[in-house]
């Protein structure tokens, strides 16, 4: 249950929109619900602003489908991560208006403007959408920042991309130090050396979020060396996910945009 559609469900109670034993039906409904595979958090996002995400690996296609079924049911849509092809094709065939990004390996189904036990909530529109730049340092490098990307896009966050301008062609990044200079919150994607997050974090004064992945050859220890780097930065404040976590990022940059 988000935040603001508990909100919007008070608000249509005191205009009359809203009957209280129809909003207190909604607000009544359990914290935490059982499933024989999964006990499925609906307050989470009404605890820290956050909606619990669904984690694929691991799960089988019809236990991600039903979990999904309950979280759209009570708060209007859900984010799946790391969803492989029939866990993404039984969800893009139950959830037709479901977006689905293979790259990323997720699937996204937007909450609707409709707030349970009242008439259709009109969200206004915010004079300016704080930003987020997501900067790779080479193609190979986009799954994880398309995951990041797509985490933002299920919160309502804007995910702008700056993509392959890795430090092995350095004038690449310099020349967008206007773009770099205008986000809020930049998470820098970033695999073999890893290097690029501490170029960037000499050169902005946003909050820098680094994420290692898992690119390169065989001394960079599937991003282990990635890692170390981004760990010594000597850009001071330079934040560290762990690798391949586009995911992790992204919340983090909700929270520091949210704070």
């Amino acid at each position: 249950m988000r935040r603001e559609r508990v909100r919007a469900l008070l608000e249509d109670v005191a205009a009359g929109r809203a009957e209280i034993d129809a909003a207190l039906a909604v607000l009544d409904a359990s914290p935490v619900e059982s499933l024989p595979f999964a006990s499925i958090d609906h307050h989470r996002a009404l605890r820290h602003g956050f909606p619990e995400v669904v984690f694929g690996e691991g799960k089988t296609a019809g236990q991600v489908v039903t979990i999904c079924e309950k979280l759209a049911a009570r708060s209007g849509g859900f984010l799946v991560t790391r969803a492989d092809g029939p866990q993404r094709a039984a969800l893009s065939a139950r959830f037709r208006s479901a977006t689905e990004n293979a790259l990323a390996r997720t699937v996204r189904l937007s909450a609707e403007g409709r707030v349970p036990g009242g008439k259709p909530k009109r969200t206004p529109r915010a004079k300016r959408q704080p930003t987020t730049l997501i900067v790779t340092a080479g193609t190979a490098d986009l799954p994880v920042a398309e995951e990041a990307a797509e985490t933002l896009l299920a919160v309502g966050l804007n995910a702008e991309r700056l993509t392959d301008v890795g430090v092995a062609g350095i004038h690449r990044v310099l020349a967008k130090r206007k773009v770099l200079s205008e986000a809020e919150v930049v998470i820098v994607v970033a695999g073999m050396d890893g290097a690029l997050p501490s170029v960037i974090g000499g050169l902005v004064r946003a909050p820098v979020i680094a994420v290692p992945t898992s690119v390169g050859y065989g001394a960079s220890f599937r991003g282990l060396a990635a890692l170390l780097t981004m760990l010594n930065s000597c850009a001071a404040g330079v934040t560290v996910c762990n690798i391949d976590n586009g995911f992790g990022a992204a919340v983090s940059a909700f929270r520091i945009l949210s704070a």
